[in-house]
C-alpha cells in the first residue's frame, strides 16, 4: 500500500530546502572576497597585468584557498580623472576588501577624501617606480606600492651619465611630475651632472587627435639645443614606441646621440616586436632585474603566454614582464593577509612576507622593502644585449648570483664598479659619444683677456693685417685651450682683449661685461669677492730682482777662500814639525841651534833641501811618505776648488733690502697695470711716487741702465720669464710672500 507524505511534512522539507540553499549561499559570501582592479585596457602594461591576476586568481581556488577572490575590473582609459571615478564607483557599489591598480598617490589622497568612500579600504599601486611622498596631513595610511622608490631608479640613471661623464642631460617625461625630477636633479648633481633642458609630452589619452605632430614639433626644439644625451623618465611604452619612431625619421637615432631609458620601457622589450626594436637601436635602459630560471616562474611563463595569446592574438609577443609578476604577486599577498585573523587589513598586507615570482614581497615606508638589482641592457638588433648589473649596495657589477637566498655580485675578473663595454651606441657608433654638439646659433662666451699685460709670454696679441682680426696666443692661452679641448661638451667662446687694469677685468666678470676672464692673473683675496679662480696651475709669490755688481776685492784674493783659516794654520804648523822631525832626525838627535827662530829657518830649509839632497836615515822615509802623500791630496782639492771659484764669477746686490730702498727713497718698477702698485704704496709702504709704471718686459734693463729704477718687482712666474731672458747682469732676486 502507498504511502503519502502529509501535508504538514511536506511544507518542513520544503522549508528545510530552502534554508539549505540559503545557508549555502550565505556561506559562499562569507567565504568570498571581492577586490576592486582599477587598470588600463588598452595598455600592454594593463593588459599584463589583468591576466596575471586572473591566473593567481585561479591558482588561488586550484588550491583551496580558505577565501574565494573575486575581481572585479575597471577600465581607466589611462586617464587620471577616470581611474580616481572607477576607483570611487566601485567602493560605492561593491563590498570591497581592498583595490588594486595602477592608481598613483595623488589618486589615492582623491579617494581617501571622498565623502562616500570608505577610508579604511586599502588601495594596493602598481605604478612603477613608487614615489615615497613627504608626510602631509592627506596622506592616506592604507596606501601602498608594489614597487621599488623611485629614489633609487634616478640614482641608477646617475650612475649611468657619471659613468660615461656626460655633464649635462635633457629629460624627457609623459605629464608633469616635479617629484621624480626633483629626485633625479640631486642624484645627478652628485656625479656632476645636471639637467640642462627637460621636455613635457602630453598623455595619448589627453590627445583626441593624432599625437604625431607634438611628438615632432617638441623633438624639432629638442634637437636645437647643443646638448645630446637624453633620458626618457617617465613614459608608456605606446608613446615611447611613437617617440623613438618620430627620432628615427628625424634623424635623431644618428651618431653622436644618446637615449636613455627607465625601467618601464626596458622592462617590456621583452614584449615587443622587432619592429619597435628596429627604431631603437643603440639605445641604453635598465630594466628590474629577476629570478627567470625558477621553476615556478617557468610554469607561470607557460600559462601566461597561453592565456594573453588567446586573449590578445593581435599581439605578436605574450611574454611576460616584471610588472605582470608583480601584478601576480600582489593577488597573492591579499590572499596571505586574509589568513591573517587580527588587526586592520591594509595593516595585514602590510605585514605580508613571502618570495613571489618578482623577488621577496615585504613592505617598508610603503613600498617593497629589497633593493632591487636593475640589469643594464644595450639594443642590438632585434632584441638587447646585457651590459653589467647595478645595485645600490654594489653599483656596477659584470653578474650576480644567488648566495644563501641572496643576490650578490660576481665581477669574473673585472675592475669593482666598471660597467662592461657597449656595443652598440645609436649610428652604429663605436666610441662614446660626447653627448654634446656645436650650434652654431648658440651665444659664444667672451672671456676677457689682458691686452696691456708686461710679459707677452702668458698672452700675445698681435694684428693680422691680412684677415683682419686680432690673433691671440701666450701660454696662459695655451693652458686655456687644452683645458677647454678635455671638456666633454662643446664651450663656444671668443678671446676679448681688456685695456684696463687686470683689477678692472676681474670686476668685469663680476658685472657681467665678460663671462670669464683667462691671462697671467693672480688669485688675491679682494678679488675673490668680485668672481671665482681656477686652481693655480703655476707657483707664485712676489719676487723683487736686483743688479748685481763684481766684487773686486774678493777676485783678488780668491785662492785665500779656498781653504778656511783654521786649514791654513794647520797645514802651516804641520809643515814646521815635519821639517823639525826631519832636521832632528838627520842630526843624529842632538841638534844644536840658537832659540826658536833658528829652530824654525831649520825646519823650512830642511823640507827645501831634501828636494835636492838623498835621504841618509831610513827613519826619514818613514816620517815622510805619509807626508808627501798628505800634500798630495791637500795639492788636488786646492786646485779644484780654486778653479770653481774662478769660473764663477764674484758679485754682489746693489741693493741688500727693502729697508734701504725706503730709507734712500730710491725709484722702484713694476708693471703698472698689476696689484703690485697698490701692494707697494698701501703693504710695503712706498711713497707712491717712487713706485714707477713699466709697461713691457724689454723696457726694464733701459730703465735700470738709464737710473729710472733701482730694483724692479714681478709675481713669480714674470721673475722666472725675466730672469731667462735678461740674465746677464740681474742674477740677484729676493722673494717673500703677500
Amino acid at each position: 500500500m502507498e504511502r503519502k507524505m502529509s501535508p504538514s511534512l511536506s511544507f518542513c522539507f520544503l522549508v528545510l530546502l530552502l534554508l539549505t540553499a540559503v545557508g549555502s549561499k550565505a556561506m559562499k559570501t562569507k567565504t568570498a572576497a571581492s577586490v576592486g582592479a582599477v587598470f588600463d585596457y588598452n595598455s600592454r602594461v594593463g593588459k599584463e597585468q589583468k591576466v596575471a591576476m586572473d591566473l593567481a586568481v585561479q591558482d588561488l581556488q586550484r588550491l583551496n584557498c580558505s577565501k574565494q577572490l573575486v575581481l572585479q575590473p575597471k577600465d581607466s582609459h589611462g586617464n587620471s580623472a577616470q581611474a580616481t571615478f572607477a576607483a570611487i564607483e566601485l567602493i560605492d557599489s561593491k563590498q570591497l576588501q581592498t583595490i588594486i591598480g595602477t592608481l598613483t598617490f595623488q589618486e589615492a589622497a582623491i579617494i581617501s577624501d571622498d565623502g562616500k568612500a570608505t577610508k579604511d579600504i586599502p588601495i594596493l599601486s602598481l605604478i612603477s617606480p613608487a614615489f615615497v611622498p613627504p608626510v602631509i596631513p592627506l596622506q592616506p595610511p592604507f596606501f601602498l606600492q608594489m614597487a621599488t622608490d623611485a629614489n633609487l631608479h634616478m640614482k641608477c640613471i646617475a650612475a649611468i651619465v657619471g659613468h660615461f661623464n656626460w655633464r649635462k642631460v635633457t629629460t624627457i617625461y609623459e605629464n608633469n611630475n616635479l617629484g621624480t625630477l626633483t629626485l633625479l636633479s640631486d642624484s645627478l648633481q652628485a656625479v656632476g651632472s645636471k639637467i640642462e633642458h627637460h621636455s613635457t609630452l602630453p598623455s595619448l589619452s589627453s590627445l583626441s587627435s593624432d599625437p604625431k605632430p607634438a611628438i615632432e614639433e617638441e623633438l624639432k626644439k629638442l634637437r636645437s639645443y647643443s646638448n645630446r644625451v637624453f633620458v626618457v623618465v617617465l613614459s608608456s611604452l605606446e608613446l615611447a614606441i611613437l617617440l623613438f619612431q618620430k627620432a628615427n625619421q628625424m634623424g635623431m637615432m644618428e651618431k653622436g646621440y644618446v637615449w636613455i631609458v627607465t625601467d618601464e620601457i626596458a622592462s617590456l622589450l621583452d614584449s615587443v616586436d622587432s619592429s619597435i626594436t628596429f627604431n631603437m637601436q643603440g639605445v641604453l635602459g635598465f630594466k628590474t632585474s629577476f629570478e627567470s630560471s625558477s621553476e615556478n616562474f617557468k610554469q607561470f611563463k607557460i600559462k601566461f603566454r597561453k592565456k594573453y595569446g588567446s586573449k590578445y592574438p593581435e599581439e605578436e609577443n605574450a611574454n611576460p614582464s616584471i610588472f605582470a609578476l608583480r601584478a601576480y604577486d600582489a593577488t597573492w599577498a591579499i590572499a596571505q593577509a586574509m589568513k591573517i585573523s587580527q588587526g586592520r587589513f591594509w595593516e595585514k598586507i602590510l605585514s605580508t612576507n613571502f618570495e613571489g615570482l618578482s623577488g621577496k614581497i615585504s613592505f617598508k615606508n610603503s613600498t617593497l622593502s629589497k633593493l632591487p638589482i636593475f640589469e643594464i641592457i644595450n639594443v642590438v638588433g632585434k632584441s638587447y644585449k646585457e651590459v653589467a648589473f647595478w645595485s645600490p649596495e654594489f653599483g656596477f657589477s659584470e653578474d650576480f648570483t644567488e648566495h644563501d637566498g641572496e643576490k650578490v655580485r660576481v665581477f669574473n675578473g673585472s675592475i669593482n664598479g666598471v660597467m662592461g663595454q657597449v656595443l652598440f651606441w645609436p649610428g652604429g657608433l663605436q666610441a662614446v659619444p660626447k653627448g654634446w654638439t656645436y650650434d652654431a646659433e648658440e651665444k659664444p662666451l667672451k672671456i676677457g683677456v689682458p691686452a696691456r699685460g708686461a710679459f707677452n709670454q702668458f698672452v700675445r696679441l698681435n694684428y693680422d693685417n691680412e684677415t683682419n682680426r686680432t690673433l691671440i696666443s701666450g701660454f696662459s692661452i695655451d693652458v686655456f685651450k687644452a683645458v677647454v679641448e678635455r671638456l666633454p661638451y662643446k664651450l663656444p667662446h671668443v678671446f676679448v682683449p681688456f685695456n684696463g687694469s687686470y683689477d678692472d677685468m676681474v670686476q668685469q666678470v663680476y658685472y657681467k661685461g665678460l663671462d670669464a676672464a683667462v691671462g697671467d692673473t693672480e688669485i688675491m683675496a679682494y678679488r675673490m669677492q668680485y668672481a671665482e679662480f681656477t686652481l693655480p696651475y703655476i707657483e707664485s709669490g712676489l719676487v723683487m730682482v736686483v743688479t748685481v755688481k763684481p766684487d773686486k776685492l774678493k777676485e783678488k784674493w780668491l785662492f785665500i777662500k779656498v781653504f778656511t783659516k783654521k786649514m791654513w794654520l794647520l797645514m802651516v804648523a804641520m809643515h814646521l814639525f815635519i821639517g823639525l822631525v826631519i832636521w832632528l832626525i838627520e842630526n843624529g838627535g842632538n841638534p844644536e841651534f840658537e832659540g826658536i827662530g833658528a829652530m824654525l829657518w831649520f825646519s823650512v830649509t830642511v823640507l827645501f833641501f831634501i828636494q835636492r839632497e838623498p835621504i841618509r836615515n831610513n827613519l826619514s822615509c818613514f816620517v815622510l811618505a805619509p807626508w808627501f802623500l798628505m800634500i798630495l791630496i791637500v795639492s788636488a782639492s786646492f786646485t779644484a776648488g780654486l778653479t770653481s771659484r774662478m769660473t764663477v764669477s764674484q758679485f754682489k746686490p746693489s741693493v741688500p733690502d727693502i729697508e734701504t730702498l725706503q730709507r734712500t727713497n730710491a725709484p722702484v718698477g713694476c708693471n703698472g697695470n698689476s696689484f703690485i702698485v697698490r701692494y707697494l704704496i698701501n703693504v710695503l709702504n712706498f711713497k707712491p711716487e717712487n713706485v714707477k709704471g713699466v709697461h713691457s718686459i724689454n723696457d726694464y734693463p733701459q730703465a735700470f741702465e738709464r737710473g729710472d729704477i733701482q730694483v724692479a718687482f714681478f709675481v713669480g712666474p714674470h721673475a722666472k720669464v725675466f730672469l731667462a731672458k735678461y740674465c746677464k747682469g740681474f742674477p740677484k732676486r729676493f722673494s717673500f710672500g703677500f
